[in-house]
Order: structure tokens, then C-alpha cells, then sequence
């Protein structure tokens, strides 16, 4: 009988050997290679005649006034370039990434608050990243994250020279700012898991950088004119060229 016993005890433990173990984890991507990697560039355009803009009235606090020495302060919720270029746009790899834990840069993204406006209106950053939110005024404002998604945040910033840093915990494509003391006060943040986005300059243009090789949705973003997508393929060591247009009407 001790013979069985034996047999018994070794089958229990190879039973038990056999259930506690797990298939080996995959591989995470390696990361991207700059000896093939691709750059996307392009412009995004206004069809159509753009909206004025409208002259703010900051009366209702003589701080700003007297910072601005004379100097109006306009809407800016569309701001149009040479050649109908359109400035402040979001753009962004929305799908084709591969799978993968994207480093998050150690520097901070800045916000600042300057002359009781956002600078800049509209910029990106990556899911974990420091958000360093500044006031450059000698003047009370207030910070107030709208996000569906991300959980929202309100703060003051009643200092000239404070600084206050925030992270954000998911995807999303973007977190309205305001300001509960100036009500003209707006601006947009994107956040993503990857670096692949960039925002139009005073010339419509933007440059992502360092993109791997694939099949990708781009997708813009407009705080007026909405979202577009185009679909384009980049090959190891590409640069491609994609052209927006949103139309006024």
C-alpha cells in the first residue's frame, strides 16, 4: 500500500503543478526604432469666410484692465492665419498604435495664465504627465477643469508666481478649462496614453515626429468646427503629408 500512496502524492502534486501554472507573459513592443521611424506633418484649413471676433469688455475687474494698459483682449475662438490657415487645432494618432506602455515624459506640460488669458488655448498631454498650471498675474484666478472622464478639479491660483501641478488618470479628447473669475477665460487640453499629437500653429501647420510604421486614423480636433479623420499609411523612415479642411458653413 505504500507504494500507491506514493503514486497518489506525486500525481496530487504534478496536478497541482500543472494548475498553478500561467503561460508565459507577452513581450512588451520594443520601442520605437529611430532607424525606421516615420514623421507626419501637414495643415489644416478654413473654407469659407471666418467669424469676427469680438472685442471683450473686462470691466468687471479693473485688475485686468490695468494689466492690459489699453491692449484689447479678443475672442479667439476661431484664429485664422495666412492662406486660411486655422491655428489651435488638436491633432492626434486616434487608432493604429501598437499596444504598448509609452513612456511618460518626466518634464512638465505648462498652462499659463497670462494678461487674464490661457496660454496657450489649446495643448496635449500624456496620461500621468505633470500639468504645471501658472498664474504670471498679479491677480486672483481660478482653474476649473471640466472633464467628463477624467475627474474634474477646481483651484485658485490667487498669486502671481504659484504654481499647481496636475495629472490626469485616462484617455480624453479634451478637458475644457475655465476660469470662475473671468468668464472669457478658456482653453482645452488634450490627454492620450501616447505622445502622438501635436497642435496647429499660426500657420495651420503641425509635425508628428517619431511615429513606427503602420496604418493610422488621424483625427482633428476644432473647440468650433468639430472633429475630421483621414486615414494614412506611413512606411519606415516616411515623412507624410495630410491636408484638413473644415468649411465655415
Amino acid at each position: 500500500m505504500k507504494w500507491l500512496a506514493v503514486l497518489i502524492l506525486a500525481a496530487s502534486v504534478a496536478a497541482c503543478s500543472g494548475s498553478s501554472s500561467q503561460p508565459p507573459a507577452a513581450a512588451a513592443p520594443p520601442p520605437v526604432d529611430p532607424a525606421t521611424a516615420a514623421t507626419l506633418s501637414g495643415q489644416v484649413l478654413l473654407e469659407g469666410t471666418p467669424p469676427e471676433s469680438n472685442v471683450i469688455r473686462l470691466d468687471g475687474d479693473p485688475k485686468c484692465v490695468a494689466l492690459l494698459n489699453g491692449e484689447e483682449r479678443r475672442t479667439e475662438y476661431v484664429v485664422v492665419g495666412p492662406g486660411h490657415s486655422l491655428q489651435n487645432v488638436f491633432v492626434y494618432v486616434k487608432d493604429g498604435l501598437p499596444p504598448a506602455l509609452y513612456p511618460v515624459p518626466a518634464t512638465p506640460v505648462v498652462i499659463d495664465q497670462q494678461k487674464c488669458r490661457y496660454v496657450p488655448r489649446v495643448l496635449g498631454v500624456q496620461v500621468g504627465q505633470q500639468l504645471a498650471i501658472r498664474n504670471s498675474d498679479p491677480l486672483l484666478h481660478n482653474v476649473r477643469a471640466e472633464g467628463k472622464i477624467n475627474q474634474p478639479f477646481d483651484v485658485g491660483t490667487p498669486l502671481q508666481g504659484i504654481e499647481i501641478k496636475k495629472t490626469f488618470a485616462t484617455r480624453e479628447v479634451m478637458v475644457p478649462f475655465k476660469c470662475q473669475v473671468h468668464s472669457w477665460m478658456e482653453a482645452y487640453v488634450g490627454v492620450l496614453e501616447h505622445p502622438y499629437f501635436a497642435v496647429t500653429d499660426g500657420s495651420g501647420h503641425f509635425t508628428i515626429p517619431k511615429l513606427p510604421p503602420g496604418t493610422y486614423t488621424i483625427e482633428i480636433w476644432h473647440e468650433r468646427y468639430g472633429t475630421q479623420t483621414q486615414q494614412v499609411t506611413v512606411a519606415a523612415k516616411d515623412s507624410k503629408d495630410l491636408t484638413f479642411t473644415y468649411k465655415t458653413s
